[in-house]
This record gives structure tokens, sequence and C-alpha cells, in this order.
């Protein structure tokens, strides 16, 4: 397998926890009289990842052609699931309770999408230049997309961008992308109208200054000045002590800025531009059209969460609630990016 990817996945799962623990231990000390609270549920949920990851990685990819209509029928039922027995944390219904455990079943919608897709295209390659065919494996997108987004719409704008991805490496064509993004546009502007706090984030994100809701993005903006070029020293971030509300989740990056500078947060952001270039690679000189979509998967995954993540923190676009990926708090988020790892590890072992 690719022993460079595998290095760098371990390199941010292993740097993810050491800032996800500076970033938390307030927090958890606070919330639950245990500093270790939010580091010791993350660091199980990542050795589960890390067995399943190693598990899948040694397990041809080819298999899961066989699996993914079944995968794409489990994310809708799933999705419905959280819309009637989901329970709400933080005003939000994301999540499913199995007993002392919750599981957010959009992280499980990412990785079998690109899954399905991949089988879909595949399925449909010698007519994939033909706009008839671009819209009909979009109509396959849509039902996951409306399903995450009527409670959770950052997700459902990542599931979106990842099968335009997709589509957009398949095909021979580009020109009728234009017209897709009109109506990708179009359905976006119909979906922040249905609701009318995702009109209210647009003013926020203008002026947050003026909105209570605007606090969050205000304070993460004052960790990332006042940290500099190099910060102020692991642990030593002043915002993350209840100013920037829930520091260790969404706003993770600005923690980031302020304890490590200009410079950790180069850092990271190299890190993860390495692991995009390895998937690049891995996909680029895959034997089969099935193999290369599935890293190109999770190459548009990994970029698009990414960079919405760090525009959401530095308030280049409205607040939608994205976390940064293998270093935000989140359980089944860590788990399922390592399955999505371990696929992309098995790719790569059998590229020319």
């Amino acid at each position: 397998m690719d022993y460079t990817l595998l290095i760098i996945v371990l390199l941010l799962v292993g740097v993810g926890l050491v800032i996800l623990y500076s970033t938390s231990a307030y927090n958890g000390q606070v919330k639950f009289h245990d500093s270790f609270y939010y580091l010791k549920k993350q660091l199980f949920a990542t050795i589960l990842g890390l067995v399943m990851m190693l598990f899948v990685a040694n397990i041809d990819y080819h298999v899961w052609q066989k699996a993914a209509v079944w995968g794409y029928v489990a994310a809708i039922a799933l999705s419905v699931a959280v819309m009637l027995f989901g329970k709400e944390i933080n005003g939000s219904k994301r999540w499913l309770s199995l007993g002392p455990f919750s599981f957010q079943p959009s992280e499980f919608c990412k990785v079998a999408l690109i899954i399905f897709l991949a089988w879909l295209v595949m399925r449909n390659a010698k007519t994939i230049g033909k706009m008839k065919t671009m819209l009909r494996i979009m109509i396959w997108i849509l039902p996951i997309v409306g399903l995450v987004g009527a409670s959770n719409l950052s997700t459902a704008i990542i599931i979106l961008g990842i099968g335009v991805v997709l589509i957009f490496v398949a095909s021979p064509k580009y020109a009728q992308f234009i017209g897709m993004a009109g109506l990708g546009i179009s359905f976006m502007g119909v979906f922040l109208a249905l609701e009318s706090y995702r009109l209210e984030r647009l003013a926020i994100w203008r002026n947050p200054e003026k909105f209570e809701k605007g606090y969050q993005t205000l304070q993460g903006l004052y960790a990332i000045g006042s940290g500099g070029l190099f910060g102020t020293g692991l642990g030593n971030s002043v915002q993350k002590l209840g100013f920037v509300p829930e520091a260790q989740n969404d706003m993770i990056f600005s923690i980031i800025c302020e304890e490590l500078g200009l410079v950790g947060a180069s850092f990271i952001v190299l890190l993860f531009l390495l692991l995009i270039w390895r998937f690049f690679l891995v996909a680029t000189h895959c034997r089969d059209l099935f193999g290369s979509l599935i890293a190109a998967g999770a190459m548009a995954h990994m970029m698009i969460q990414v960079i919405l993540n760090i525009a959401v923190v530095t308030n280049t676009i409205p607040n939608t609630g994205i976390t940064l990926p293998f270093i935000s708090y989140g359980g089944t988020s860590v788990m399922f990016l390592l399955i999505e790892m371990g696929l992309v590890l098995n790719v790569s072992s059998l590229v020319e």
C-alpha cells in the first residue's frame, strides 16, 4: 500500500489527539470534572477506527461493488431514522442513540455515497458525457442531500460536492457543468429560503458584531489574531477558556492559530495538502475506474471539508458547522474517516 499516505494519516491522527486535549481540557474539567473526558472518548473511537482502517485496507476494494446499492439504501434508511427518532443536541437532530453511544449517520452517508457513485458512474461510463446520464446520476444524490440537509446543511453541501466532483472527474465534457452549476445554485437558493435561520446566518456573516449569534465568530477571529507568527504556546490559549463556545468542535482551527500561530496552522494545512496530493496520485495511477473514483471521492471529501472549515473559522463564508477532519472532536467522524482511508489504502496497493 501507499505507506506515505499511511504515515500522513497517522500524523494527522496523532497531532489531532494532542490538539484536541489542549483545546478540550478546560471544557472537560468544567462540565464533567475530568480534563481527559473528550480525549478518552476520541481516543476510543480513534483506536476502533484504526483497527477498521487496517481491516478495510486488506480487503480487495472490488468487493464493495456488490455492497454499493445496499450501502446507499442503508444511508437513506438511517437518514430517515434520524428525522423520526434522532436525538437532539444543541438544537440539531443529527444523532441516533445506541444505548450509551451516539451515532451520526451523516458520516456513514459520505462513505456509502462515494462507493455507490463510483459503482454508478462505472456502470454508465460509456455514456457519462451525455447530459441525460449526468442528470440521472445526480437524481440519485438528491434524496440523501435532502434528507441530511433537513438537519445538517453543512454535511449536505459536502455530499453534493463529492457527487459533483466524481461526475466531473469521470466526464470527458466540461461545458455542461455550467448548466449543472446553475441548477445547484438555484437548489441552494430554494433550500436556504425554506428556513429563516439559514438566511439569518448570511446576515450574521456580513456583520457578526451586530448579532448575538455572531459571538462565536468574533471570538474565533480574536483567537486567530492573537496567535501571531508562533502562537502563545501549546495549552496557553485564553479563548478556549469559555470564550469560544465548544472550542473542541467546529472552531478548533482558531485555537490552533492562537496556540501554534501561523507556523503551526500552516503545518496542519500542509499535512492536509500532502494527504490530498496522495489521493490524487492514487486516483490517477489506479488500474480501473472504480478504484480511481473511490480515491477521487475521498480526495473531494477531504478537500471540501477542510476548505469549508477553515473558511468558516476565518469568516470567509457563513458559519455552517463543519468539523476539521481528524482534529475536531467527534467519534463517528474520525471512525468513518479512517474507514475511508482504509478504502484508499487498498486502492493504492493495486496501482500501476
